[in-house]
């Protein structure tokens, strides 16, 4: 029931929301096996692929990617969404080198007056007040790209431990150290990384009290930037993607075609029976599979306007969080190869 309830709280908010510095969904549908979500396409890998490669992240490409990432988030924040997941793999560049936000798995609205309380996300890049357990709101998705960010410029996240527990520690206790690499860091990105890691909400960067988005523009590190180029792409991208090369793990899709044992194919729908005739009981199964059936219709970005305030009252209703009272951690390897398959915790 969980992963339905995952699916269409994805579909939704994707079905909301539009903008530049989101993967948009533009169709959805479904055939008697299979749920599609057509997102739009973007050739230019993610940053973890890329930091794989690179090491690390030359400052002018930290500066572009983080501005362009903020401005995706401070979008959501207009529309009291929370990305809860945000990392170098959940971020996508396009074939022009523009950062896009993707995977609203475990997105959810928030309202203003009721913060969120479930853990949930990439443990390694939450914020303390995740972890605490005592309430959040958007703040967690600055400290995230906080952490993002520190771990472009040296190699490697800042908060580290082999245990959950350590881990847990580290982030709610630990100082940042940048060691042998502060000297040939430019001081204004490390003071922009010490605003985004900051337990202090009230002090993080990026949040309403200090300063929002405006207080960000006007930070040394990123007032060089033309923004009104930010904000509309045009922005010249200081690295490109090579078009003519797979910017991605190829030997993964490869392994996930070999496993495919029934590939995709077009084919009629067959039609449904009805469930309870004979009075029986309905299954779980039987149950996910008419929620799916009822509430993943046919959508097409082409013939309903985002943002349609009939379509939102039809289809968003209440902000619920589906992992309220129950945790739900992805853990993410801490070797040198961060890109290794994740592995979900449900406890």
């Amino acid at each position: 029931m969980r992963a339905v309830e995952n699916i269409i709280q994805e579909r939704r908010l994707l079905e909301e929301i539009e903008s530049n510095f989101i993967c948009n969904m533009r169709y959805a549908f479904q055939d008697d096996e299979n749920l599609f979500m057509v997102i739009d396409l973007m050739l230019g890998g993610d940053l973890r692929f890329h930091l794989d490669r690179m090491g690390v992240f030359k400052e002018d490409m930290i500066r572009l990617y983080t501005a362009e990432i903020a401005c995706g988030l401070a979008y959501l924040h207009s529309k009291n969404i929370v990305h809860r997941d945000l990392k170098p793999d959940n971020i996508l560049l396009n074939e022009t080198g523009h950062a896009h936000l993707t995977d609203f798995n475990i997105a959810v609205r928030f309202r203003d007056d009721k913060p969120l309380t479930a853990v949930a996300g990439s443990m390694a890049y939450m914020a303390p007040e995740v972890l605490s357990k005592k309430g959040y709101f958007s703040s967690v998705d600055w400290w995230s790209l906080g952490v993002i960010i520190f771990e472009l410029a040296i190699g490697k996240r800042p908060f580290r431990a082999k245990t959950n527990e350590g881990l847990t520690y580290a982030i709610m206790h630990e100082d940042l150290a940048f060691s042998s690499h502060g000297d040939c860091l430019n001081p204004d990105l490390i003071d922009a990384i010490r605003q985004f890691v900051c337990r202090d909400i009230r002090q993080r960067m990026g949040t309403k009290d200090a300063g929002g988005m405006e207080k960000l523009r006007q930070h040394p590190f990123f007032s060089i930037l033309n923004w009104e180029q930010v904000e509309t792409k045009t922005y010249p991208a200081p690295f490109v993607p090579d078009s003519k090369r797979a910017n991605f793990d190829a030997t993964h899709e490869l392994e996930e075609l070999l496993l495919e044992d029934r590939p995709l194919k077009a084919k009629p729908r067959k039609k449904k029976k009805k469930h309870l005739e004979n009075g029986e009981p309905e299954t779980s199964v039987a149950k996910d599979m008419r929620i799916m059936e009822e509430k993943f219709t046919v959508y097409d970005f082409t013939k309903i306007r985002k943002g349609d305030s009939n379509f939102k009252n039809g289809m968003m209703g209440d902000a619920q969080d589906p992992y309220e009272g129950k945790d739900h951690i992805i853990q993410v390897t801490d070797s040198m190869n961060p890109a290794t398959p994740i592995q979900v915790n449900l406890p």
